[in-house]
């Protein structure tokens, strides 16, 4: 009967890691979908010549769109190596 339980724990503890390294890829889709909606805004936003103000927010997006893919990154590389680790009570 022990066995059985320390099994099932061992086993939800290996599900449990890979929902999280499954969330930590979906997040990191999340920021590169996030950071290519900046990227084609700030594109669109170069294009309007008639409102010459526009074309800062333009450097606006773009600039918001590399914060994005830089910090996207660092973050999923940082869980991906505690997760290698197996530093879970420090995320």
């Amino acid at each position: 009967m022990e066995n059985d339980l320390e099994r099932e724990l061992i086993i939800r503890d290996y599900l449990a890691r890979q929902r999280t390294t499954l969330a930590n890829n979906r997040t990191l889709l999340s920021f590169i979908r996030t950071s290519l909606y900046f990227l084609v805004s700030g594109t669109a936003l170069f294009e309007v010549k008639e409102l010459d103000h526009v074309r800062d927010l333009g450097y606006l997006a773009f600039g918001l769109s590399f914060v994005f893919i830089i910090v996207g990154f660092m973050s999923y590389f940082r869980i991906r190596q505690k997760l290698k680790k197996g530093n879970y009570l420090k995320m």
